[in-house]
């Protein structure tokens, strides 16, 4: 074993650069679009499960679900599963009978998009049809004309 070769001195702005030139895994090229593409595979799965009625839950059974977005962490060990029901279904026993059943959800969704790790499920209820329905009406509310504007 060779002496010890001590680390080049610098100022501090070079240490702290060589520690933030270390990205995680979302920065890293590629990566984002690894999670797209095994989060796209996680919806499918769970559409299918969905709609074959694999589950019997009463919380769940007979509802219209829509998985309408999968976001997976950098690492692909979580998901959040964003679900929407259709027809006017309680969100929150639907979201309940969900969690109940991630860990059956997490392994067939494993098994049928052929994934090295089963991830971890949350489910989370889209907002983002309420928010667009809540800014369409923002918009289509027209103001009333004053009077004062078509004296000029």
């Amino acid at each position: 074993m060779g002496p010890h070769r001590a680390a080049p001195q610098g100022d501090d702005d070079s240490m702290s650069k060589r520690h933030s030139d270390n990205t995680d895994a979302a920065d890293r090229p590629g990566s984002g679009q690894r999670q797209l593409r095994v989060g796209e595979s996680i919806r499918h799965a769970l559409s299918e499960i969905l709609m074959r009625g694999d589950l019997h839950d009463p919380a769940i059974a007979g509802a219209s679900i829509t998985v309408t977005e999968v976001r997976m962490s950098p690492d692909l060990r979580n998901a959040t599963v964003f679900v929407c029901p259709l027809g006017g279904g309680d969100a929150g026993q639907i979201l309940g009978g969900l969690r109940r059943a991630s860990s059956y959800l997490s392994g067939n969704v494993t098994r049928m998009a052929r994934l090295r790790f089963a991830p971890r499920l949350h489910f989370e209820a889209d907002r983002s049809f309420d928010q667009a329905a809540r800014i369409s009406d923002l918009l289509s509310d027209e103001p009333e004309p004053d009077e004062s504007d078509d004296e000029r």
